[in-house]
């Protein structure tokens, strides 16, 4: 007996570049000597959780709302007075574009992070959050269904 193969099912691996094309690769990033105060109200105006840090337009950390909460209120801080470079996190695992988003769900837990920032060659080229990889999972797993169920109806 002789089968002929008319489908082949083979999972497509997610990377990151998926996410930096769906978001959009744009990256909000402040000065190390700028108030705590003002990083939260441009946090809160464009709705994001993390912002990039530089110092002298380079790559120096991230600030999260983490950071806020576990850096200055609960040590009692002035978020008019702290600048960010003083609270901000540094020696995230960077990532590439070509990693899956499998290798960043397990940087993530392991480490306990909600952001890593993704570099291209040296330059920090997007931010991706936990969320942004529970969403692209969720995308793929709905790919994947709609896939298998054109192959049982064909």
């Amino acid at each position: 007996m002789i089968f002929k193969l008319t489908y082949f099912y083979e999972p497509i691996m997610k990377k990151v570049s998926n996410i930096l094309t769906r978001k959009g690769s744009s990256v909000i990033a402040i000065d190390g000597s700028t108030t705590v105060l003002d990083a939260l109200k441009l946090m809160a105006d464009k709705n994001i959780g993390s912002v990039v840090i530089t110092e002298d337009g380079v790559y120096a950390g991230l600030l999260t709302e983490r950071d806020y909460a576990r850096k200055v209120i609960l040590h009692g801080k002035s978020s008019l007075e702290t600048q960010v470079r003083e609270i901000m996190s540094t020696g995230f695992p960077r990532i590439l574009p070509d990693n899956s988003i499998e290798t960043c769900m397990h940087i993530m837990s392991e480490s306990n992070l909600r952001y890593l920032p993704v570099f291209k060659e040296d330059r920090l080229c997007g931010i991706i959050s936990i969320s942004d990889v529970v969403t692209e999972t969720i995308l793929s797993h709905e790919e994947t269904i709609e896939q298998l169920k054109s192959y049982i109806q064909s």
